[in-house]
């Protein structure tokens, strides 16, 4: 029997229940999914949680991204037919056995890349281009700082960065986290438990800083990661691992040199094919010839995702999680 997860109101993981649902037949344009991977995201816990509001006249399911085989195609598809391995991202929805997904936002996955490793990629691994090919696009010459770098989207952008040739400075918590983020591209790793990171990445280059500082804790690192910045750098937040930053304002950024900031996000960035098919390209691309290595260190039944929120939530995983229907 089909089956989803739905959030029964707002609040911890316990909210998240299992349902079984009726899957009908896909419409025009649309594609009918059995998944066969779901990737885990903080974005879940912002829906779950309250922080971000569900869009109007939305069903409370979760999930972001997933990867599935086509068991049937509305009329007017092209490009796509029953049995193909394909993937996608969009903002909730993910967390079900089974999904009528608009053809448009689907994406082939390369036969060199697993289900599981495509699940937990597809939003990290876009999130990660977006990043830092078009928000800030990084060159070998520019000094860059990743807040969170042992998480799945810091450990792709680690290794995205060294490829680039960029001198990448990652922050994580705890030795085994900043051995893992050492061991993923990033040059200097600091432990932001045990050392001031300001002081660090001064010290690092030399008191010049940073070109850019992308920082998906938020409320945690903030203000900090503006004092990593030099003369018109650029202060890019896409997460709040740690919550929201409460008290941002326009004076902190002109103090500090004339900074710029900015908070995008993924689904900004994909709204036409071309965009969604460039970013699908780079990023499975450098997973096919080696460049990315994504490591899926958390498994855990579909069913028992609140569990996997818990685990998410008390920092207590390292690289990708996937759910498995």
């Amino acid at each position: 029997m089909a089956y989803r997860i739905v959030a029964d109101g707002i609040g911890g993981p316990d909210v998240l229940k299992r349902e079984e649902i009726e899957v009908g037949a896909p419409g025009a344009g649309q594609v009918l999914l059995r998944h066969t991977a779901v990737g885990l995201n903080y974005l879940d816990t912002y829906f779950r949680s309250g922080l971000y509001p569900w869009p109007p006249n939305a069903e409370p399911v979760a999930g972001g991204e997933a990867v599935g085989i086509v068991e049937a195609v509305g009329e007017g598809v092209s490009g796509f037919a029953e049995g193909d391995r394909v993937g996608y991202t969009l903002p909730i929805g993910a967390y079900t056995s089974h999904r009528i997904v608009p053809a448009d936002r689907m994406m082939h996955i390369p036969d060199g890349v697993s289900d599981e490793v495509a699940a937990c990629s597809i939003l990290k691994g876009l999130t990660a281009h977006y990043l830092i090919t078009r928000t800030f696009p990084v060159k070998p010459e520019h000094t860059v700082l990743f807040q969170a770098a042992a998480g799945g989207v810091g450990l792709i952008a680690g290794q995205w960065l060294k490829h680039i040739g960029a001198t990448a400075i990652g922050t994580a918590g705890g030795a085994e986290k900043c051995a893992l983020a050492a061991a993923n591209g990033y040059g200097h790793v600091i432990d932001y438990r045990a050392k001031d990171f300001v002081a660090e990445v001064n010290e690092i280059t030399n008191g010049e800083k940073c070109h850019v500082v992308f920082d998906g804790v938020g409320k945690d690192t903030y203000p900090g990661s503006l004092d990593c910045l030099r003369r018109l750098g650029m202060f890019v937040t896409f997460g709040n691992a740690s919550g929201a930053i409460e008290d941002f304002s326009l004076k902190d950024i002109a103090s500090r040199g004339g900074l710029f900031a900015t908070r995008p996000s993924l689904f900004n960035y994909i709204v036409t094919r071309d965009e969604l098919e460039e970013g699908a390209s780079a990023l499975f691309g450098l997973i096919e010839d080696g460049t990315i290595k994504v490591a899926v260190n958390q498994t855990y039944p579909l069913s028992d995702v609140a569990e996997a929120h818990r685990a998410l939530e008390a920092r207590e995983t390292t690289g990708s999680t996937v759910l498995i229907p």
